[in-house]
C-alpha cells in the first residue's frame, strides 16, 4: 500500500552542506591547514552521507526523516508521511522517498539500489483468550464465582483480536466490574496503558459469566440395576448450577458404582446418584454360609430383600423353611454369623454345708439325773 503524507508536516532546516576548499588554495595554505587540523580531526568533522533504510519499522502514527535514513542530522525529526495502520506494512517507492527528502532539503541519499521501502508500524496484539482470562479473572470469587480457571465467559460481541499502541505495554487492569448474581450478566472496563501515564487505552466488555465444573457425564441410558463401567462416562465440564447443589463426582469414582434410580445418557452424575452395586438381588437365590471359629456350612436360601457389600438382609433357609438374618458378603453370598453358648462354670467340687440342727427336746423330755 502507499502511505499517505500528513496534510501538515513539521518544518525542519536543511543539511549543512560541506564547505569546499577554493581550488585555487596554495600549498603553503595546504600546508598550514595540515598542521593546524590532523586529517582524522578533518576526517570526524566532515558530514557523512544519508543512507536510505530498506525496512522501517515506527511505533508512533508518524514516520519521520530520521526513520528512512541513516545519518539524517538535524533534520531527522522532520516528519515526511503518516504512518500506516498499527500492525500493517505500507510500500513506498524509492522515487518518492527521495523526492520527499528533497523537499525537506536533505540531498545526496545512498539509495543502495533498493527499489521499495517497507514501513510497518509496530502494534501489541491481544487476543480474544487473553481478554477472556482477564475477564475471568476480574470476576474471581465474586457474587459466588468460584476460581477464574472455573469461570466461563461468553461476550454480547465476538472478540476480534485488538491492535494496540506498541507504547501500551501495560497489563488489563480492571476499573470497573459489574455482575448480576441472578443471570451471570457482568459489564467490566479496562485501562492499558503504562504505569504512571495519563494517556491509557480505555477497553470495555459485556457478556455472560458462568461457573462449570467437571463432572462425569453417562453416555447412555442407565437402569436401576445397571453396573457403571467405563465405557458408560466421558468426562466434561459443566455450569455448576446443573448439579443443584449436588456434590459432582468423578470418572474413577463412578465406574464400578450402581445408580439409586433409571438416568438418561447426557446426564451428569452426582454422588448421592450412586451406590454400591448391589451383590445380593431380591428373591434370588444365594447361598447361605454359617460360619463360626471352626465351623464353616453352607445351605441354599433365597434372599428376601437386596442388598450391597456389608449389608444386613433377611434370607429363607429352603431347608428349614426359617428365616434368618445376615450380611451380604459377596455376590449371591450371604454369611450367617453363629452365636455359640457359652460353657456353664464347673467347680472342681461343690459339698454343700452341714445343716445343724439344734436339739430341742421338751422340757418333759428331759432326762432326769440320777
Amino acid at each position: 500500500m502507499t502511505i499517505r503524507a500528513p496534510h501538515t508536516l513539521l518544518l525542519a532546516a536543511g543539511l549543512l552542506a560541506s564547505a569546499a576548499f577554493p581550488a585555487f588554495a596554495g600549498e603553503a595554505q595546504d600546508r598550514f591547514a595540515a598542521d593546524r587540523f590532523p586529517a582524522d580531526q578533518i576526517a570526524a568533522d566532515q558530514i557523512a552521507a544519508p543512507v536510505l533504510h530498506a525496512t522501517v519499522n515506527v511505533t508512533g502514527d508518524i514516520v519521520r526523516v530520521g526513520d528512512l535514513i541513516d545519518n539524517a542530522g538535524s533534520a531527522a525529526q522532520v516528519a515526511v508521511y503518516r504512518a500506516p495502520d498499527l500492525g500493517t506494512t505500507g510500500m513506498l517507492p524509492t522515487a518518492q522517498v527521495i523526492a520527499a527528502l528533497r523537499s525537506h532539503q536533505v540531498i545526496g541519499v545512498d539509495t543502495r539500489n533498493i527499489k521499495e521501502v517497507a514501513v510497518t508500524r509496530l502494534a501489541r496484539s491481544i487476543d480474544a483468550r487473553e481478554v477472556e482470562l482477564a475477564v475471568a479473572k476480574a470476576l474471581e470469587h465474586r457474587s459466588g464465582l468460584g476460581d477464574a480457571s472455573n469461570i466461563n465467559v461468553s461476550f454480547d460481541q465476538p472478540v476480534q483480536e485488538l491492535k494496540l499502541d506498541a507504547a501500551d505495554t501495560g497489563a488489563l487492569n480492571p476499573k470497573a466490574v459489574r455482575i448480576d448474581p441472578r443471570n451471570g450478566r457482568f459489564d467490566i472496563s479496562f485501562d492499558l496503558g503504562n504505569r504512571g501515564t495519563t494517556n491509557q487505552a480505555k477497553l470495555r466488555f459485556t457478556g455472560t459469566a458462568i461457573e462449570t465444573v467437571e463432572v462425569a457425564v453417562l453416555t447412555r441410558n442407565i437402569d436401576r440395576t445397571d453396573v457403571l463401567r467405563a465405557g458408560d462416562i466421558v468426562v466434561e465440564r459443566r455450569a455448576k448450577a446443573e448439579l443443584a447443589g449436588g456434590e459432582p463426582v468423578s470418572r474413577v469414582a463412578a465406574v464400578g458404582m450402581q445408580t439409586r434410580r433409571p438416568l438418561r445418557a447426557g446426564q451428569a452424575l452426582k454422588a448421592l446418584d450412586l451406590v454400591k452395586p448391589d451383590l445380593v438381588q431380591r428373591d434370588q437365590d444365594v447361598t447361605i454360609i454359617y460360619q463360626t471359629a471352626g465351623i464353616y456350612l453352607t445351605t441354599r436360601g433365597k434372599a428376601l430383600e437386596s442388598g450391597s457389600d456389608g449389608d444386613a438382609v433377611n434370607v429363607l433357609n429352603v431347608q428349614s423353611k426359617r428365616t434368618v438374618s445376615g450380611r451380604v458378603s459377596g455376590r449371591g453370598q450371604v454369611s450367617v454369623d453363629i452365636v455359640m453358648p457359652r460353657p456353664a462354670q464347673t467347680a472342681e467340687a461343690q459339698i454343700e454345708a452341714p445343716v445343724v440342727v439344734a436339739n430341742r427336746l421338751p422340757t418333759s423330755a428331759t432326762p432326769k439325773a440320777e
